[in-house]
């Protein structure tokens, strides 16, 4: 294989562990939804779980990125997490049409979703 070949592939990868990271997501947040219906959870603790949510999500993309990768694992762990992200905000500009709580919640949840998948890619 040539590099062209190799970096495409590690692309394609990378790719499918965010996938793979959003269908998590989406399977946490159905669950999430189930409680708050059965359970009347507060707003804290739904907040809490929304959190972990993100982190469980981005900490298995990051690991299973690290494992395929080898080398630089956090690197590749970092990479996934920034994307998850990125894609999460494009998300949320386009439904919301700005950036809400930019301030506070942006960069909370950019610091979250890079520092579990920079934690994942170096435990794999």
């Amino acid at each position: 294989m040539d590099k062209k070949e190799i970096r495409s592939s590690n692309i394609l990868f990378l790719l499918k562990c965010l996938l793979f990271s959003y269908i998590l997501t989406g399977g946490f947040l159905l669950l999430l939804a189930l409680f708050l219906y059965k359970f009347q959870l507060s707003e804290k603790i739904v907040s809490i779980a929304i959190i972990v949510t993100y982190v469980i999500a981005v900490f298995f993309a990051g690991f299973m990125t690290g494992k395929r990768m080898g080398s630089r694992k956090f690197l590749w762990g970092l990479a996934v997490g920034l994307a998850y992200f990125a894609v999460m905000a494009l998300i949320s500009l386009a439904v919301n049409h700005e950036f809400k709580d930019l301030g506070t919640h942006f960069f909370t949840t950019l610091s979250i979703c890079a520092a579990g998948g920079m934690l994942g890619g170096m435990l794999s």
